[in-house]
């Protein structure tokens, strides 16, 4: 496996694809030849502040054009189709793209008219889309005395208006308080699960991002740094945890000097899984040491712990990811 790239994925039916994808401004190279394959379904897009979300999102929606390269979304190509993609898409952008003075009905309605229905349908539709994102009874408030949770949802059934077979949402749960953000992760979930949709969702959350999707995008420096299913990416990386009472310094070192790998939180250690005599040689270096392991098991990987595996891979000496994808 290349200590850069990882890509693990069976091409099913692709919403999302790229050739060489590169965009340039002057010397500046803000995506590098990037070769994506987003299948059907939910995926993450994740990325440190700079790795080129923003440009890719700009570029597949067919509002920025490439300097070299290919891509297409739902077969159309992001060159030459962008009309096509906007229509057939629905998109929910971090920004604030709503009108104030509008009621939350006309605001949707109004989103369904830009793309083409007709107003008596998008009317209907409007009605149809506020009732699944939990706004049916403030339909007809006005934006501007809405909470940030409901702003965040009436942007979603703008994106929602059309029945849309791919959504994607940029920033979707920022700045929302815990309900507000367990309800629209969850209308994301049925989105696609029940809905049969696909959802492109970038976000600096980790646990947001596990709970909504399969498969990542990891972007860094223009690069695609990974792609593939969240658990096949996890399983890279096994490791075992150990929590242990007394010497966990020298125990720490010991198991670094006899070639394992560590990584340690007070009385807390992960080492790498190394095969089946990974548990014997943690238990023989305990005795050797004098350390009490009063918990053995293997290690459940977080979307977390593959993003700092990833970083560490790139040359990055992190501790979380908010190191990196905090305020993007």
């Amino acid at each position: 496996m290349s200590p850069s790239v990882c890509v693990l994925f069976m091409v099913r039916d692709l919403i999302i694809e790229s050739t060489a994808l590169t965009k340039s401004y002057g010397p500046h190279v803000a995506l590098d030849s990037l070769d994506i394959k987003i299948e059907k379904g939910s995926t993450g897009l994740l990325g440190p502040n700079g790795a080129g979300k923003s440009t890719f999102l700009k570029t597949i929606l067919g509002l920025i054009q490439l300097t070299s390269g290919e891509g297409k979304v739902l077969g159309y190509d992001v060159r030459t189709q962008g009309n096509l993609i906007r229509q057939n898409i629905g998109y929910m952008p971090e920004y604030d793209a709503l009108n104030p003075n509008m009621d939350a009905i006309h605001q949707v309605k109004y989103s369904g008219e830009l793309i083409g229905m007709n107003p008596n349908v998008a009317l209907q539709r409007a009605h149809q889309a506020l009732d699944y994102v939990g706004l049916g009874e403030q339909r007809y408030r006005e934006v501007s005395s809405f909470s940030t949770g409901m702003k965040q949802a009436t942007k979603l059934a703008c994106a929602l208006i059309h029945d849309p077979k791919l959504i994607i949402a940029d920033e979707p749960s920022n700045g929302l308080d815990a309900k507000a953000r367990e309800f629209m992760l969850n209308t994301l979930e049925i989105t696609v699960n029940e809905g049969q949709r696909s959802v492109l969702m970038a976000s600096h959350l980790m646990d947001d991002v596990e709970k909504v999707c399969e498969n990542i995008v990891l972007l860094h420096k223009g690069k695609l740094a990974a792609q593939g299913k969240i658990e096949d990416l996890k399983a890279i990386d096994k490791e075992i945890e150990i929590h242990v009472w007394g010497s966990a310094a020298k125990m720490e070192e010991t198991l670094v000097d006899r070639g394992m790998k560590v990584r340690r939180e007070g009385r807390v250690m992960r080492i790498g899984h190394n095969g089946e005599d990974t548990y014997n040689n943690i238990l023989q270096t305990a005795a050797d040491v004098g350390t009490q392991v009063r918990r053995m098991h293997d290690h459940e990987a977080t979307l977390e712990d593959l993003f700092l595996v990833i970083m560490e891979r790139l040359g990055h000496d992190v501790k979380s990811s908010e190191d990196l994808l905090g305020g993007v």
